[in-house]
């Protein structure tokens, strides 16, 4: 009889634990999990219009039944920008995502009214929301080129006489960013060279461009148009080095770096490169040296062989730290 009751105790003790256990199991419950789903608090902006290049940012609030694994699409309603955000959680708040204006898919965001919209996985709600831009946002860095006000003065060029030749500002509502950027077209039957932009630096008023001495903590960055028609198309940058200070380069005993890039994809892609790991000629002892920069030339090259060459450039900016963050 004694080792009767002792068993049943030991069991009572057992499921006493057991039922402990599961009451302060730090893990999701099988409501969490299994449970229907429902919306307790519907989307909601933090605010409705914000200055991101005030520095200002935006955040969206949403309670749910259950964790469940979300899509929030953000989309401009003049530019088409988007910004795609995903996630899994029951409460949604500045924790899981804060927004500071950056774009997932080009063209950038500008001053303009967005839609949010809010999904779930494997259910058929769609929230929204909206957000106006008061002002986009602002990147820090060295702006090259934006093609915003023109052909700056000091900025040189060379273009072929070739056939169907096209080097001009365009703007248009393409324009990944702002409303211009830089067309380059053209054939040429016996030449890789097409036509050139030369960057010079008396152009920003300074004999070199105003960047830091660190090569491995500056990065080039570039927007680049494909055209899926003319997959021929390669760009050429190359950065010449004032070595000895004396206002000029000279290729004999100064550094040259260049970073080619074969265009074979369509539409806007933004590049970018540590301008460390960009190759050089060695000619100055193969070092590095961004703060003596006194040019950028943007060649256009194509195959001779291979018919008319298109692309188009935009926003070329020096970025210290990362990438530019679009």
């Amino acid at each position: 009889m004694k080792k009767f009751l002792t068993i049943t105790c030991i069991g009572l003790t057992l499921l006493s634990c057991r039922k402990d256990e599961l009451q302060n199991s730090d893990g999701p419950s099988l409501q969490d999990i299994y449970g229907p789903f429902t919306i307790i608090n519907t989307l909601a902006a933090s605010q409705n219009t914000v200055d991101f290049s005030a520095g200002q940012s935006v955040y969206f609030t949403c309670e749910l039944s259950k964790t469940i694994n979300w899509e929030m699409r953000i989309i401009g309603q003049t530019s088409g920008a988007e910004k795609i955000v995903n996630g899994t959680s029951k409460i949604i708040d500045a924790s899981e995502f804060t927004w500071e204006g950056s774009t997932t898919n080009l063209p950038v965001f500008r001053a303009e009214t967005c839609d949010v919209f809010l999904t779930f996985e494997g259910e058929t709600d769609t929230l929204t929301t909206s957000v106006t831009i008061d002002q986009p946002k602002t990147n820090e860095g060295f702006v090259l080129a934006n093609f915003e006000t023109g052909w700056l003065l000091g900025w040189t060029s060379f273009i072929q006489s070739g056939a169907s030749m096209d080097f001009n500002i365009k703007t248009d509502p393409s324009s990944p960013v702002g409303d211009s950027y830089y067309n380059m077209q053209g054939e040429v039957d016996w030449d890789w060279l097409v036509g050139l932009v030369n960057f010079n630096a008396t152009a920003y008023g300074s004999p070199t461009l105003p960047l830091t001495s660190n090569p491995d903590n500056l990065y080039f960055n570039a927007l680049i148009y494909g055209d899926s028609t003319y997959i021929n198309s390669r760009i050429l940058f190359q950065f010449e080095e004032d070595e000895d200070g004396d206002g000029s380069f000279n290729i004999s005993n100064e550094d040259q770096f260049g970073y080619e890039i074969i265009i074979e994809w369509a539409g806007w892609k933004l590049v970018s490169i540590k301008y460390s790991d960009i190759i050089g000629n060695g000619n100055g002892g193969g070092i590095h040296n961004p703060d003596k920069i006194n040019k950028v030339n943007m060649l256009h090259l194509a195959d001779p062989l291979s018919g008319i060459a298109k692309s188009k450039l935009d926003y070329i900016i020096f970025t210290e730290n990362e990438p530019v963050n679009l």
